[in-house]
């Protein structure tokens, strides 16, 4: 058997490694060890439970208000003795959080093999996104295979010296669970959901959270949104609200008392999906909703001053606004009121995958450990098909 470990704290890391370890849990060959660190821990749970995945190793790690270090010391030092204890074959982590880092590291101080899934993401500015671009690139550095979503992040990878066989462009698993979990005529648990005219009315569907844009940045995004739902008589903004204080107490400030804008707790990933699926457009500062919006056909304003994933920007499918508030009133009010601009970008062909890329990982760590004589078949996401 081919003893795999895979490591993740977070709700997005749980969200697109939910296909892998399904996938993994169905091979013969395969013993699959899911180890969370919970990061997060309530909106983890939710993914766990959405996807019926149990934890072999559960760190619960998550504590308020700890700092950068304590959260990447603790996994650290955690993640030893499992890895001591289970001698896995390769370890798969995701994307760039503490938890992805630190879970690296430990691999590497055990000499066992990583497996990077959604490498080769750069901005290539160190502090920008804060910490993800650093724990994605020194992730990089320890890691053996690099599943790449896309053609640019391969190349970003080459760049950086990796050899090309260790490369694998597969797409994004995100868009395997997305397509997993969107529904026709999904009725929400969030009974303020289902009473939203999605007919009548444009519907924003808006997230700000990032380290990044505290303070003054999500001051003017929020202040943006008011003036754009005050002069649109018919667009409503749903934001639900993240947990981190700071962006309660500023959205309860600036848009708490405002006419057609819904306040509403973070939403379970399946309620999430499918109001993402039946709103008009987002606005966001997350990097996974650029990948996964577009698959539904939704145009996607960025609240951020770099983007990790440029292939959407040069899709169309997304625009990189910032966070200056009369940008994102322009911008975001060009799509309300300007069909022929809308539909451009609601049509622009999504680069991030096919919902396999859970299959070609699968496939890509079967052929390195000489399971199967046949490597994976690559995804183009410049022609949507097989290289």
């Amino acid at each position: 058997m081919l003893k795999i470990m895979l490591v993740f704290g977070t709700r997005p890391e749980a969200i697109k490694m939910a296909p892998l370890i399904k996938a993994l849990e169905k091979h013969e060959q395969i013993k699959a060890i899911t180890t969370v660190t919970a990061q997060h821990r309530e909106m983890l749970d939710q993914v766990l439970t959405r996807f019926g995945i149990k934890p072999v190793y559960d760190l619960n790690l998550m504590k308020p208000g700890q700092s950068l270090t304590e959260i990447t010391v603790g996994v650290l030092s955690k993640i030893e003795s499992i890895v001591s204890q289970e001698k896995p074959d390769l370890i798969l982590v995701h994307g760039d959080t503490a938890t992805t880092f630190a879970s690296s590291l430990a691999a590497f101080y055990h000499q066992i093999p990583v497996g990077h899934v959604e490498a080769g993401l750069r901005t290539d500015n160190k502090y920008s996104p804060f910490p993800e671009e650093m724990n994605r690139k020194l992730t990089g550095c320890l890691s053996d295979l690099h599943f790449a979503p896309t053609l640019t992040a391969k190349q970003a990878l080459l760049k950086e010296g990796v050899p090309s066989e260790r490369i694998v462009v597969t797409g994004n698993t995100v868009i395997d669970a997305l397509l997993q979990t969107v529904k026709p005529n999904y009725t929400f648990k969030n009974e303020a959901l289902n009473q939203l005219d999605f007919v009548d009315k444009k519907i924003i569907l808006l997230t700000a959270h990032r380290r990044e844009n505290l303070g003054e940045p999500l001051r003017d995004i929020f202040l943006a949104v008011r003036e754009i739902v005050e002069s649109n008589p018919d667009t409503e903004v749903v934001l639900p609200v993240h947990l981190n204080p700071v962006v309660q107490k500023l959205a309860r400030e600036i848009l708490g008392e405002t006419e057609r804008v819904k306040l509403v707790a973070p939403l379970e990933y399946e309620e999430f999906v499918n109001l993402m699926d039946r709103c008009y457009l987002v606005l966001t500062d997350s990097g996974g909703l650029q990948e996964e919006a577009p698959s539904l056909g939704k145009p996607v304003l960025v609240l951020r001053d770099t983007t990790e994933r440029p292939e959407a920007i040069a899709a169309g499918t997304v625009k990189l606004i910032g966070t200056n508030r009369a940008t994102i009133i322009e911008e975001t009010t060009m799509l309300l009121i300007n069909p022929r601009e809308y539909q451009r970008m609601s049509e622009a062909v999504n680069p991030y995958g096919d919902g396999k890329a859970a299959e070609r990982i699968l496939q890509a760590i079967l052929f390195h450990f000489r399971l199967s004589p046949l490597p994976a078949q690559e995804y183009d996401n410049e022609s949507g098909s097989l290289r």
